[in-house]
């Protein structure tokens, strides 16, 4: 059975899992990271209880998903010397020191500051409090830097040189670290970040509110990450623009398997926005398309010449089936974001930000919209990299361990059955803590039903409406 099954596929698969595993934490801790920091920072300039409940609140669920992160992010590391020891001593010299360096810095610093903050609240003044959150947050977007540079570098590779074994050795760090992509892919990331904890925060104060439980708790957590959602989802259209525009520079291939322009088109491409990509045939199936609308995004010109894959050797072009769908899932993604952020403009304008029930219903539909974007944004990246592991350097086929399919497939098996029961286990741990949003009132509030659009709220509820808009 296992004779007939690739190898290096396998390999593949297996780390294409893990990663997919792992990289939902990171994109949670991160932002919720930065969301407590912002929550503790209110509450000492404030003194408003409800930012301080919501610390404690969120706090609790930060500890598991940075727990679930570090144990995941472990297990990859090791799949570099099992699966890929070919990769490792050949790229080794570059990439290992920068996973150092994050673990000198960020890992230390978070693991530092991390007990400070979850269990030294009253232990330390509320200044030092503040300065561990600070630093734990903090701490995440190096670790983020850090291995971004190392996928960039592996995207956009320059700053390095070969020796006579066949190793790259690094010739200058900062051209390493500041390789042509990596100002992009960190932007693209932490934005990213920030809108997949917006969206979680956002879906569980809208899904409290229809629930009717905790209303001044709930409107809070709505509307700040509300805010975040309108702010940012813009914001990450237009970084994700200048990054596409970089891809196009450096990696042209991927652009072609993300759009699906399997021909060239010398007066102008269109901007295919659905269609079956056939990679056995070179063509697009079924296309539905704008005509040269992807020549004035990509080039900023109507006519001009896009390329296409018919310019590409079929060994050296990436599965253009997986890129094109998920680019577009990101994508429609993001688009729903922007959406849902206008919606919510719109019901606070209307008054009825925390009444509307089609729009509570949205945002805790949107809840998991993040990670799924963020999960099809690696997707696209990776894939659309292939068949390389060094772009236009270093082969797929040539990175993976001597090892057999038999055992790949044996562990690829084994780490299915662990990770869901013991991730599947930690995430269903944290949704029963999202549904206990305590229930007491806080001192000075009252917790009382929510008002309607043309009913007069309450004092409290006046209080709580003013800071919600």
């Amino acid at each position: 059975m296992w004779d007939n099954l690739d190898a290096a596929m396998l390999a593949r698969l297996q780390f294409a899992f893990t990663v997919s595993f792992h990289i939902v934490f990171p994109a949670f801790s991160i932002g919720l990271a930065s969301y407590l920091a912002v929550l503790e920072g209110l509450y000492l300039w404030t003194r408003d209880k409800v930012y301080e409940e919501l610390f404690d609140f969120w706090k609790a669920i930060f500890a598991i998903a940075f727990g679930m992160g570090v144990v995941s992010g472990i297990v990859m590391s090791y799949q570099f010397g099992t699966n890929w020891s070919v990769f490792s001593d050949k790229a080794g010299p570059v990439i290992g020191p920068l996973m150092g360096y994050e673990v000198l810095t960020a890992f230390f610093l978070e693991a530092g500051f991390l007990g400070v903050m979850l269990f030294g609240k009253k232990r330390v003044g509320p200044s030092l409090h503040y300065f561990a959150t600070l630093m734990v947050a903090l701490g995440t977007l190096i670790s983020a830097t850090w291995i971004l540079s190392v996928n960039s570098w592996m995207q956009t590779p320059q700053g390095h040189g070969m020796n006579a074994e066949g190793q790259f050795i690094p010739l200058d760090w900062w051209a390493i670290i500041f390789n042509p992509s990596f100002p992009y892919r960190l932007v693209h990331m932490v934005l990213a970040a920030y809108l997949t904890t917006a969206l979680v925060v956002g879906a569980v104060g809208a899904w409290h509110l229809l629930k009717k439980t905790a209303p001044v708790r709930s409107r809070r957590m709505l509307s700040m990450a509300m805010w975040m959602v309108t702010c940012t989802a813009p914001i990450q259209i237009i970084a994700g623009d200048q990054h596409g525009l970089n891809t196009l520079e450096h990696q042209p291939v991927k652009i072609m398997a993300m759009e699906g322009h399997y021909e060239s088109h010398p007066d102008g491409a269109p901007l295919y926005l659905f269609g079956i990509p056939n990679d056995k045939e070179q063509r697009l199936d079924y296309a539905v398309g704008i005509p040269k609308l992807g020549s004035l995004i990509l080039k900023h010109h109507l006519d001009a010449p896009m390329a296409g894959l018919d310019t590409i050797p079929d060994d050296k072009q990436p599965p253009a089936f997986v890129v094109f769908w998920s680019f577009r899932v990101m994508v429609g993604l993001g688009l729903a974001m922007l959406g849902l952020g206008l919606l919510s403009l719109f019901c606070r304008w209307r008054g009825t930000f925390e009444s509307n029930r089609f729009f509570l219903g949205v945002a805790t539909l949107m809840g998991p919209a993040g990670f799924i974007a963020v999960l099809a944004g690696w997707i696209t990246t990776e894939v659309g990299r292939q068949p390389y592991t060094v772009y236009g350097l270093l082969l797929t086929a040539e990175s993976r361990s001597p090892i057999a399919a038999p055992a790949v497939a044996t562990s690829l098996i084994a780490f299915i059955v662990v990770y869901f029961f013991v991730f599947g286990a930690g995430i269903f741990y944290i949704l029963r803590l999202m549904a206990r949003l305590p229930r007491d009132p806080l001192p000075g509030l009252t917790e009382g039903p929510i008002r309607t659009a043309g009913v007069n709220p309450g004092p409290a509820q006046h209080q709580e409406h003013g800071h919600a808009h």
